[in-house]
């Protein structure tokens, strides 16, 4: 039996807004948009490996917040855990540095505008009714 290896994506909110990131590599998920995040490393807990990733990926330093109930599917053996998250006091602003070529904050009326991974589809919609948030679009409804 293989082990599922969780990956953390975290739920970045500033003001209602949720920040999404483009990918840039690999080339068959290039252009398409996720929750910034990455793999938890053998003997770390997910909660470290967000605020790890984040610092890797976006330049910031993040404070985790709780898990949104879930857990989704992606190539095996990997499956998503959401987490919100928040920036710290005096961090940094959120910059692509590994693997993206552009962010995006996005209000809830936004959030449909950017063409998700589909594996990230349904843990963002579990991620805006976890928060209270509203996007009455047609992709996301």
């Amino acid at each position: 039996m293989v082990e599922r290896i969780v990956v953390v994506g975290a739920a970045l909110v500033d003001g209602g807004r949720l920040l999404a990131a483009r990918r840039s590599a690999p080339v068959e998920l290039a252009g398409r948009w996720e929750l910034p995040g990455g793999k938890v490393e053998a003997g770390e807990r997910a909660d470290a490996a967000l605020v790890r990733e984040l610092r890797e990926e976006l330049g910031v330093d993040a404070e985790p917040g709780e898990r949104v109930p879930g857990e989704w599917p992606l190539k095996a053996p990997y499956v998503l855990h959401v987490w919100t998250a928040r920036l710290r006091p005096g961090s940094a602003a959120p910059e692509p540095l590994e693997d993206h070529d552009r962010l995006r904050w996005l209000t809830p009326a936004e959030i449909w505008d950017v063409d998700w991974l589909d594996q990230d589809v349904p843990a963002v919609r579990a991620t805006l009714t976890h928060l209270g948030l509203t996007a009455e679009k047609a992709r996301g409804a």
